[in-house]
C-alpha cells in the first residue's frame, strides 16, 4: 500500500473564496457580559419566563435543574450607548456589570 491514501483522508477540504469579498466580523466586545443563571420560579410557563432562585455557576445551576427536574435560564443584561463611528453616531450594546450585593 502507499501511504498516499492515509493523508488523503485526514486532509479538510478548503471552503472557496472569491477575490474581494470579505466575511463580516462581529463588533468588538471587549466587555463580554456575565451570564447568570435562574431556575425557572415554579408555576412559570414558558409562554411567560418568570426567574426563580439564582444559581451561582452553571454546574449548580445543571445539577440542580438535573436533581428537581426544572429546566433553567442563563440571563445577560446589556444597555444601549452612543458611539461615535468615524463621524457617524450608532448605538451598540453594552454589558451591564453585575452589582455585588
Amino acid at each position: 500500500m502507499e501511504g498516499k491514501g492515509t493523508t488523503e483522508a485526514t486532509e479538510r477540504p478548503s471552503a472557496p473564496t472569491v477575490e474581494g469579498t470579505h466575511t463580516p466580523r462581529k463588533r468588538r466586545n471587549s466587555n463580554a457580559a456575565p451570564l447568570r443563571y435562574f431556575l425557572i420560579k415554579p408555576g412559570s410557563l414558558p409562554a411567560k419566563p418568570e426567574l426563580g432562585q439564582e444559581m451561582a455557576s452553571e454546574g449548580e445551576a445543571l445539577i440542580e435543574a438535573f436533581r428537581t427536574g426544572q429546566s433553567f435560564y442563563t440571563l445577560t443584561a446589556w444597555k444601549a450607548v452612543p458611539e461615535v463611528n468615524g463621524g457617524n453616531p450608532v448605538i451598540v450594546k453594552q454589558a451591564v456589570a453585575q452589582k455585588m450585593t
